[in-house]
């Protein structure tokens, strides 16, 4: 596994930066464009999920002990884990829907079609998962009956946000802006002022000399975490592909690779200080944090559930609004628990997706004389 997942990694980043030095002016359109702000906010909530909120505190204390992640500090492995690099599947998978799918259509061919949707679903519980599970660590003394209707209540929550596009402008845009007030509010309980803010960031340059070492698997715990990225990689470019505005390829580089890492620094570089300090959190700060987290779960599986529905046809005009939300909560509650009681793992729908990735690179091989003869507007014959 951890072989394929190395191989996957080299090629998918290669050919990132291949589209990218080869057409860095192809304008990248989706069919509902949006304001880039919006974009930018739809991008960072929905490729995230609440593991951004909730892990790094406790892989802090890992990565501070085991020799595997000797050659940088705990902040710099977790913003290799996060940040940066890793947003390179998103750029990848977001050009490939803007340019290559509406002519190709590989993703309406039966089989793929399937498989993917139902990684869609797979990994849109797993985010739901996550949430349940490390939800007693940040609520302390919270029971397992609270927990299921907390868990519950967001699924659905969820579902209800997906039947309009408009509710999810907003709570993509309100989700970032709140998440920079957990930032403000954490820094300035953290006591370590501006200097010392500046100082703990300024260690991130390591991330930088050590890049390398980010691109294949560390170990089986990075392995997961890069299994994660891949499940997520082509439901997230095929998500936020729609939006995109006429970005240039290399503006869009930027913003997908750049933007959404300078909050995740700032978030991961001010938890580092609670922690390099010794410092405890306080409740005010974890409540927010609790919040945030909630929110950004609501977004992620907001998106996914709108993105598998429409892909099958499960859509609100199809079924209507009250069967919609009992399906689709139903099925999301119902593989959440399979995660929970069952040995199915992340790093499946990882391979999984991967296994994906491999026949589409086969099929737009194949299909590259079409690309060649087609109109202006497609990559592989423009260069504007």
């Amino acid at each position: 596994m951890m072989t394929l997942l190395s191989i996957a990694m080299v090629v998918t980043l290669v050919s990132a930066v291949f589209v990218v030095l080869r057409w860095p002016t192809y304008k990248c359109f989706g069919d509902t464009p949006l304001p880039t702000l919006s974009f930018l906010a739809i991008l960072f909530t929905s490729g995230l999920d609440v593991g951004l909120i909730m892990f790094p505190l406790i892989d802090f204390q890992t990565y501070a002990t085991e020799i595997d992640y000797s050659f940088a500090s705990p902040l710099v492995i977790e913003f290799g884990f996060w940040g940066g690099l890793v947003w390179g599947f998103y750029f990848l998978t977001t050009l490939y829907f803007c340019a290559i799918e509406p002519r190709l259509k590989l993703f309406e061919m039966a089989p793929i079609r399937w498989i993917h949707n139902l990684m869609v679903i797979a990994t849109c519980a797993f985010t739901a998962y996550l949430f349940l599970a490390y939800l007693p660590s940040y609520i302390e003394g919270i029971g397992a009956a609270a927990t299921y209707l907390l868990v519950g209540s967001v699924i659905v929550l969820a579902v209800v946000s997906s039947t309009r596009l408009t509710v999810l402008r907003v709570l993509s845009l309100s989700s970032t802006g709140l998440f920079f007030v957990l930032i403000a509010f954490a820094w300035l309980g953290s006591g370590v002022g501006i200097s010392g803010l500046l100082g703990i960031m300024s260690g991130l340059s390591d991330y930088l000399t050590n890049l390398n070492r980010f691109v294949l698997p560390i170990n089986d715990y990075h392995g997961f975490y890069l299994s994660w990225w891949f499940a997520w990689s082509i439901m997230i470019g095929q998500f936020v592909a729609r939006f995109v505005n006429g970005m240039a390829a290399w503006k869009l580089f930027i913003a997908i690779l750049v933007v959404p890492s300078i909050p995740i620094a700032l978030w991961f570089s001010v938890l580092y200080g609670y922690f390099a300090g010794a410092i405890p959190v306080g409740d005010s700060i974890t409540l927010l944090m609790i919040v945030v987290g909630i929110l950004f779960v609501i977004n992620s599986l907001d998106s996914l559930t709108r993105l598998y529905s429409h892909n099958l046809g499960l859509t609100v005009d199809a079924l209507g609004r009250s069967r919609y939300v009992l399906t689709h909560s139903g099925l999301l509650a119902g593989l959440v628990v399979l995660y929970q009681f069952t040995p199915l793992k992340i790093e499946w729908i990882g391979m999984i997706v991967i296994g994906l990735y491999v026949a589409i690179y086969g099929l737009v091989f194949s299909k590259r004389a079409e690309l060649m003869g087609s109109a202006s507007d497609a990559p592989s014959t423009s260069s504007t």
